[in-house]
């Protein structure tokens, strides 16, 4: 790459995380590594290390408001796991990354200081054979004290309106067959909205498209040539979204900590709330 400091402070290699794992295994808060899914069934048969195991569904989201946790339970989470808020957090989870990065997000919206991506997560740990245990790490609570929130880093669906309003960047990251409305949800997955479709004017321009083939993110120019054919430059706020919010996380990372667009904020209510609204504006197709 060209730019030797591009993503330094939030990504890591698996080679980084694999030199410091006896500093991941110790008592000591300094470094935390966590592993952040749904099917927390994997991290069970195996996982790196000294990693601790969330599950994101019903770990880190409010198990009544279908929202993210509040302050005070955010910081009971993980103190009592042995992480406080001077921790290097390193995260990573399946799918490159998708629910790995929300909780990145949910760090930083309660104002963590440092915390970073493993690059390609648990995909990339796995297929270039580096160390896994099935041992469970037990670390000493610790105090953890969040900051925030940062609401700067959060859209919500005032936002979203607003963004329709004035015509500002809006990026659905969710498949073609979602964008268009012909499926409500990935194959598999609950349908969690009563109409399909997206928000109008939005772009869509899939999670998947800044990563690589083994999950690493694309280099600066890839991902700045990536937005920039559909006019996103960093220059407005920029709304990303898509069902639940974990893979529009994906997103807010490329455009927010990767590229540095500032104002790049993460819809997390997403489509399991707008498809659900009475009366908000929904468009189907594909948008051409």
């Amino acid at each position: 790459m060209a730019d030797d400091t591009y993503a330094n402070d939030v990504l890591v290699t698996a080679d980084w995380v694999a030199d410091r794992l006896d500093q991941f295994e110790s008592d000591d808060p300094e470094y935390r590594l966590l592993e952040v899914d749904v099917d927390t069934e994997a991290y069970d048969e195996s996982h790196a290390p000294g990693a601790i195991g969330f599950n994101w569904e019903t770990q880190l989201q409010d198990q009544t408001t279908r929202d993210i946790l509040s302050k005070e339970d955010f910081e009971d989470l993980l103190g009592s796991h042995g992480v406080s808020d001077d921790s290097t957090v390193v995260l990573y989870g399946d799918n490159a990354n998708w629910f790995a990065a929300y909780t990145y997000w949910q760090f930083k919206y309660y104002g963590h200081d440092d915390v970073r991506l493993l690059d390609g997560g648990r995909e990339y740990w796995l297929e270039n054979d580096y160390p896994t245990t099935d041992e469970v790490p037990e670390f000493p609570a610790v105090e953890y004290d969040a900051s925030g929130p940062r609401e700067s880093i959060r859209a919500y669906r005032d936002d979203v309106e607003n963004a329709i309003d004035k015509g500002l960047p809006l990026v659905d990251v969710r498949s073609p067959e979602e964008f268009s409305g012909e499926v409500l949800a990935p194959p598999g997955l609950q349908e969690t909205a009563q109409r399909g479709g997206h928000v109008p004017g939005a772009k869509n321009i899939s999670w998947a498209a800044v990563t690589d083939d083994d999950g690493t993110f694309k280099s600066r120019d890839e991902l700045e040539e990536l937005y920039g054919e559909e006019g996103i430059d960093g220059d407005e706020t920029t709304v990303a979204y898509c069902r639940i919010g974990e893979r529009s996380s994906v997103a807010w990372f490329a455009l927010h900590e990767l590229l540095g667009y500032e104002d790049a904020v993460n819809y997390d209510g997403s489509w399991t709330e707008w498809g659900n609204l009475v009366g908000a504006p929904v468009e189907t197709g594909d948008g051409s």
